[in-house]
């Protein structure tokens, strides 16, 4: 049986994370600037971070939606202040 991707990911880069069944509960998609990416931020259910991800254009609105996600945790410095965020390497409805 082969491997999931996911599973292949984690081998390679041991700092990623695989969560599965996780719900959404926000969805933001915002245009990044000068640029033709959109950057979308999903909230998941019982977290309190963000999970951040870049796309070339809109993704389907995932409010509500179970997904499967891979990531690392980032730290993001805003006007001096750090806020911890979740750099979103694969996304997929379950």
């Amino acid at each position: 049986m082969a491997q999931s991707d996911a599973k292949k990911l984690q081998l390679k880069h041991h700092q990623l994370i695989h969560a599965e069944q996780c719900k959404v509960v926000s969805h933001v998609q915002r245009d990044e600037r000068n640029s033709d990416w959109v950057v979308h931020t999903v909230m998941i259910e019982g977290w309190n971070v963000p999970f951040k991800f870049k796309r070339q254009g809109n993704y389907q609105n995932l409010k509500g939606a179970r997904v499967n996600i891979t990531y690392y945790p980032e730290t993001e410095n805003v006007a001096g202040l750090d806020f911890e965020t979740m750099k979103v390497v694969r996304i997929k409805r379950s």
